[in-house]
């Protein structure tokens, strides 16, 4: 029996309207989760992509918004951004995960992994419009320069852990962490390392940029999660199973929906120190990824 699919996937018959009774119960068959145009496409116009699956309940109203945890949409006199203006220094609850680079496909994919956990989601974008119109209040678009230590500050408040899937170098320049209580980051620098001729030329600044990455996260002495992994893919995720053989990165594949959930599941998995490890799609299966990152954990620390 083959293993069910990392990000869920629903039939492409649209739910009914969810009755008040049956706010927040889980629907058959998986149905009734969000999904984003932007980040697939479907396979055929008979079957829906992770994408496609989301957007009726982004766009679902106030009631979805309620039953999914969501709060109601401020008006547009004034809200949460006069608030911070006026209160720069207001404290907030570290419960938020911060999303780099949130305007990529596998950035906006994890995105997604995150709503259906019921996350805090915080992310970086560069068009603020778009992406509050995808994604509207599951997620608070935050647009500046990191260098900027007043953008810094408030991009990292309430922030407890942040995920980085893609190598834009956000970790390039020294930035005030503190606070932050896990740090995850997709790399994919075997890959750069293993190409050859002009595509080693064309990946030059990206293997820059996720050299400079880990040197800087592994300096950083916050708990962390490197995941290596093999090129990535635009294929449906869940189909395949896993491969964590050490070296599979630089030659493996991994569907970007894959590495996106991993990214998210390594949320509940916070080493003592660093964690790093490979993956590419495989054989191996994975049913529980919380005991399969505790494992890890513990290997790794008898390691050391």
């Amino acid at each position: 029996m083959p293993p069910p699919p990392l990000l869920p996937r629903l039939s492409p018959t649209p739910p009914p309207p969810l009755r008040a009774r049956d706010r927040g119960r889980p629907s058959p068959g998986g149905r009734g989760r969000p999904t984003l145009l932007a980040v697939a496409r479907a396979k055929g116009k008979d079957e829906a992509s992770f994408a496609d699956r989301i957007l009726d309940y982004i766009e679902g109203g106030p009631k979805l918004r309620r039953w999914y945890g969501a709060p109601d949409l401020l008006p547009k006199d004034g809200g949460a951004e006069d608030e911070e203006a006026e209160s720069p220094d207001i404290e907030e609850p570290r419960d938020a995960v911060l999303v780099t680079d949130g305007d990529s496909e596998i950035g906006q994919m994890v995105i997604l992994a995150l709503i259906l956990k019921r996350a805090r989601v915080k992310a970086l974008v560069k068009d603020k419009r778009s992406t509050e119109e995808a994604f509207g209040t599951y997620v608070e678009c935050m647009v500046g320069d990191m260098e900027d230590k007043s953008f810094t500050k408030k991009a990292l408040r309430g922030v407890r852990a942040v995920i980085s899937p893609a190598d834009d170098g956000f970790f390039s320049e020294p930035i005030d962490l503190k606070g932050v209580e896990h740090i995850i980051l997709l790399s994919q620098l075997a890959v750069y390392r293993n190409s050859g001729g002009l595509q080693a030329i064309m990946n030059s600044k990206l293997k820059k940029l996720a050299e400079r990455d880990e040197e800087m996260v592994l300096a950083s002495g916050i708990p962390s999660t490197i995941i290596r992994t093999g090129s990535l893919q635009s294929t449906p995720g869940g189909e395949r199973g896993f491969d964590f053989t050490e070296g599979v990165a630089a030659k493996g594949r991994i569907s970007k929906e894959d590495a996106a959930t991993i990214c998210v599941e390594a949320l509940d998995g916070i080493p003592r120190k660093t964690l790093i490890f490979e993956v590419a799609n495989g054989d191996e299966k994975v049913a529980d990824w919380k005991a399969w990152f505790a494992e890890q954990t513990k290997r790794d620390e008898e390691i050391q």
